[in-house]
């Protein structure tokens, strides 16, 4: 169902009945104006939606043999795109540094972030990123070395999209392990385990340096890394955090500020909160190495809005406080949190 909120309320545009459940989906590889949706279904299927005519799809491929547990998307950021001010002048959005726009030089080049590309996680154990400008395959195909088991995949994030060559993708496990791949190097950069499974993984920003990566996991917890200093041997450090007294299905992080974000619990609440850095984000150890230091999480919010788990929620990157989510009791609910501007 696909709706359109006016005035409060919310009205159906599209009612289009699918042979397969929907699982997850996703509209970061694509631009405002087009809002095309990628969906991954309980088959297997990466599908992509024109939310003007949803019963064709544009894009369709037999992504993985089992369910698509997980789904994100980058190269739909708007960043760098040409807009004009009343004043003939070009506006660059730079949402890493401010959030108010930049203005630009009307002969500035436009800053490009890479291709449109789709990551799919799934039960079968495979991580792919989809190009959809690319027919029936994907561009990139991770997998478990010979002999190793396949953990089903729960979670899948882009970032450090900050330029045409750098990203990193970062995945989370039934077992507990995050795995955060270079895909310029094509290798494992990091991982660890949280010894709970990873229900998802979210870094603050898409289009920046890596910052911060918030994971969520089964058992009330869930965790903030700081990656701005890595150690050769501690990776990088981050602070645990407890929380709903449940099952943490997701962490989103608010579009206009990357410090305050929601966590949604398998008891129908959802906490908001703010990330505050320390004094200095890293310190030297006594061989001389650099080790990361962690920030602290502050509790701004609780609310018990359901008696079912919320497991999905999503921020409004246009309105800021405006955030839609549904839970397992079958509802969507459309949400405004105020004062957010003054955090």
């Amino acid at each position: 169902m696909i709706f359109e909120m006016n005035e409060g309320s919310l009205n159906l545009l599209h009612n289009v009945e699918r042979p397969k459940a929907l699982k997850c989906g996703t509209f970061g590889a694509s631009t405002f104006e087009d809002r095309h949706l990628a969906i991954g279904d309980f088959e297997g299927k990466l599908e992509i939606i024109d939310m003007k005519a949803p019963e064709t799809p544009l894009y369709s491929v037999k992504a993985h043999s089992e369910i698509i547990n997980a789904i994100d998307a980058v190269g739909g950021l708007n960043i760098g795109k040409d807009v004009k001010n009343d004043s003939g002048c070009f506006i660059v959005e730079n949402p890493s540094t401010s959030l108010e726009p930049v203005l630009a030089l009307q002969d500035q080049t436009p800053i490009t972030k890479g291709a449109p590309e789709i990551v799919t996680g799934s039960r079968d154990g495979l991580v792919k990123v989809w190009d959809p400008r690319q027919k029936d395959k994907p561009v990139i195909n991770i997998e478990p070395e010979d002999g190793q088991e396949k953990r089903d995949c729960w979670s899948v994030a882009f970032g450090n999209s900050y330029s045409m060559e750098e990203r990193v993708l970062c995945a989370g496990f039934d077992n507990g392990d995050v795995k955060m791949f270079d895909l310029r190097k094509m290798n494992i950069c990091w991982e660890t385990n949280l010894r709970n499974g990873v229900c998802s993984v979210e870094f603050d920003r898409k289009d920046i340096n890596m910052n911060k990566l918030l994971a969520t996991t089964l058992e009330s917890k869930f965790f903030v890394f700081d990656l701005r200093t890595f150690h050769e041997e501690k990776g990088f450090t981050g602070c645990i955090e407890k929380g709903h007294k449940s099952t943490i299905w997701c962490g989103r992080h608010l579009p206009q500020n990357r410090e305050i974000f929601v966590t949604t619990g398998g008891n129908g609440s959802i906490m908001l909160w703010k990330y505050s850095y320390p004094s200095s984000r890293s310190k030297k150890l006594n061989d001389g190495s650099e080790v990361g230091v962690a920030g602290k999480n502050e509790l701004l919010q609780n609310a018990t809005i359901s008696d079912q788990p919320i497991v999905s929620f999503e921020w409004c990157a246009d309105k800021i406080g405006l955030s839609a989510c549904a839970g397992l009791d079958q509802m969507l609910r459309v949400i405004i949190t105020t004062k957010l501007n003054k955090l």
